[in-house]
């Protein structure tokens, strides 16, 4: 079965889903249960030594990159499966990455 992309409609809330892997980032854009967009990047040799924290903080940021087009100036939900992102805006300092 191939996959369908459906198009976005610019009135409802998107949902922007991100995992990283030690091969790879990706993550998909949804609306209303179907996806919009999906976007996947391999990690080169030394990326693949950054800690797990690092590497989704990275998937979540290449994301948003990517669908900034369709985020820019609307609410939407971002769903990872990292839990100390949760975290962000509250730790006092991050490392330089």
């Amino acid at each position: 079965m191939a996959l369908i992309l459906k198009l976005a409609d610019p009135n409802k809330e998107f949902t922007a889903c991100t995992d990283a892997c030690m091969e790879g980032l990706g993550g998909a854009l949804l609306q209303d249960n179907f996806v919009i967009a999906y976007e996947s990047k391999m990690l080169k040799i030394h990326e693949r030594n950054h800690v797990v924290y690092d590497l989704e903080l990275a998937d979540v940021i290449h994301a948003l990159k990517m669908w900034r087009h369709y985020l820019l100036g609307k609410k939407f939900t971002l769903v990872t499966d990292h839990i100390s992102l949760k975290y962000l805006f509250s730790q006092l300092d991050l490392n330089s990455r």
